[in-house]
């Protein structure tokens, strides 16, 4: 098997359902393969599936739900995101990045700007538009992620394949 395997952070449920609807009102439709998702790594090699999990098991049983906090409408040049601030998340996403270290691609390298993406691929224009209307509404507020997903990417949509809840 050849392809990626993607890690992502879980949302709460009223999170995840409000950020999917917002996708599923302005993504085009055409490339909206997924539902709300907050990437930790784009692409970890396929042969280290049984050590991410591991990894991942072992993180998830270590740690209670991870604070965080919807912090801003995000600009994506030709797009726009929910921006997420967690110190926390990121800290343990350090600790996977280590673990991987050498098997990263430059993208998963670099420590992300967490996010969910609402719109993408679009004109500038249309970006600014619905950035200007979520930010008439938006209201920041904290939420916990609730623990580590894994996915395998199939050249556009993804096969879900395990979940780890924290619990520590």
């Amino acid at each position: 098997m050849s392809d990626p395997l993607i890690v992502t952070a879980e949302l709460p449920q009223d999170l995840y359902s409000w950020a999917t609807q917002l996708r599923a009102q302005h993504f085009p439709p055409e490339r909206n393969y997924l539902k709300a998702h907050v990437t930790l790594f784009h692409a970890l090699p396929p042969f280290c599936r049984d050590e991410a999990g591991e990894a991942l098991a072992r993180l998830a049983g270590a740690n209670a739900p991870v604070p965080a906090r919807l912090d801003s409408i995000m600009n994506l040049g030709r797009g726009t995101a929910l921006r997420i601030e967690s110190p926390a998340m990121l800290d343990l996403r350090a600790e996977l990045a280590h673990r991987f270290h050498g098997l990263l691609t430059p993208q998963d390298e670099h420590s992300p700007r967490l996010h969910i993406t609402v719109q993408n691929k679009v004109t500038p224009a249309e970006a600014r538009e619905l950035q200007a209307q979520l930010s008439a509404s938006f209201a920041p507020r904290d939420f916990e992620f609730r623990g580590f997903e894994l996915h395998t990417y199939r050249g556009g949509p993804w096969d879900f394949e395990k979940r780890w809840r924290f619990r520590g």
